[in-house]
């Protein structure tokens, strides 16, 4: 298992970023337990409707806040108290900052240094996404949605969870720069392609015929906002859908993931119909991003990419996926040297290829 300094990516073992840590109807239950960036982490919903996600463990003894379901105070309903989360042993409150607000024996005031770690999160297209930072600062950038998720004609994704791959996620970036996967392993060889770096936006447009399904020019334009959360908008014939594939590190060479399709109905609002028809779309979709998945399981590590010119620019885009463990400081140079459009020899974007390319990306 390689990590992130094998990679040679920067002084930071975890990337910075907007990540999926769950899927928003997970909170339904409860709080639950969840680890990721090498940290255990207590993630639940509070009495106003907001995600909060906090470091796992209670100061005072050292108790996990979520994993307990039999603790009389979780048994009976009374953990949550606003968007407070009371440690099932003794029943010290952390509030959504992650201080303690209340010691159910205690009249004095409640020790500051019991405090523990609370992350940015929100609630974006049926995702809970957090904000993770080793220098601790507050958001870059938002966290990336789509308008379509609102729109009745769109049939919502209920995501794919994939579990977890003992593989660093440079190596699954690395797709994004990766023009000669796509013929042997997806039965789609590009026609034209193109990669984009735009600051912490990495944008991937291409097209080609897909070879199992009766011939159809597929058309993709696909995007990583921040280092973690894919999205792709997909064309062929009449069908459009958004894909997206998240993946968000849980030890320093390992990573959880999920996948999920977010399909155009023919019928607005979509009907019954519709909706099993995107069922069947994101299980087709499932099945093409299955067989990046089980070529992972069984690589080694890509610390070194022998790579051709006519390979695409994976140089352009590990040095770009690099920022995101580099201190603030030094973005601004690297975002001078790696922004602007890349192409593959001999495969240049055509003119018209047949839909919109703009998407709303912010480049």
């Amino acid at each position: 298992m390689a990590t992130s300094k094998d990679y040679g990516l920067g002084p930071h073992t975890f990337p910075r970023g907007w990540f999926v840590v769950a899927e928003q109807s997970e909170l339904d239950s409860g709080p639950i337990a969840v680890t990721f960036f090498g940290r255990d982490l207590a993630l639940y919903r509070g009495e106003s409707g907001n995600p909060v996600l906090l470091d796992a463990y209670c100061k005072h003894m050292g108790t996990h806040l979520a994993a307990s379901d039999s603790a009389m105070i979780v048994r009976n309903g009374l953990q949550i108290e606003g968007d407070s989360i009371r440690c099932p042993y003794h029943g010290w409150r952390y509030n959504s900052a992650g201080d303690v607000d209340d010691i159910p024996y205690h009249d004095g005031p409640c020790p500051k240094s019991a405090s523990i770690q609370s992350y940015p999160v929100v609630e974006s297209m049926g995702c809970i996404m957090a904000w993770f930072d080793e220098e601790g600062g507050e958001p870059d950038y938002a966290a990336p949605s789509l308008p379509e998720w609102d729109d009745p004609q769109w049939v919502q994704w209920k995501l794919d969870h994939l579990g977890e791959l003992e593989i660093h996620q440079q190596e699954v970036l690395d797709n994004m720069s990766d023009v000669r996967h796509l013929g042997p392993t997806h039965g789609a060889p590009a026609d034209y392609f193109e990669n984009v770096a735009n600051d912490h936006v990495y944008v991937q447009r291409q097209g080609g015929v897909m070879q199992l399904y009766g011939g159809l020019m597929l058309y993709t334009t696909t995007w990583y906002t921040g280092p973690g959360i894919l999205l792709s908008k997909q064309v062929w014939g009449d069908s459009v859908q958004y894909e997206i594939i998240a993946s968000t590190p849980v030890a320093d060479g390992s990573i959880k993931a999920w996948h999920g399709c977010l399909v155009k109905a023919a019928n607005n609002p979509a009907t019954a119909e519709d909706r099993e028809i995107a069922v069947a779309q994101q299980a087709g979709a499932l099945e093409a991003f299955a067989t990046d998945f089980q070529i992972w399981r069984h690589k080694k590590p890509a610390l070194k990419i022998m790579a051709l010119k006519s390979d695409g620019p994976f140089k352009t885009g590990r040095r770009w996926y690099s920022q995101f463990y580099l201190p603030r400081s030094e973005l601004a140079a690297l975002h001078s040297e790696v922004n602007g459009t890349y192409h593959v020899p001999a495969m240049p974007l055509p003119a018209d290829k047949g839909h919109d390319i703009d998407d709303g990306l912010p480049i």
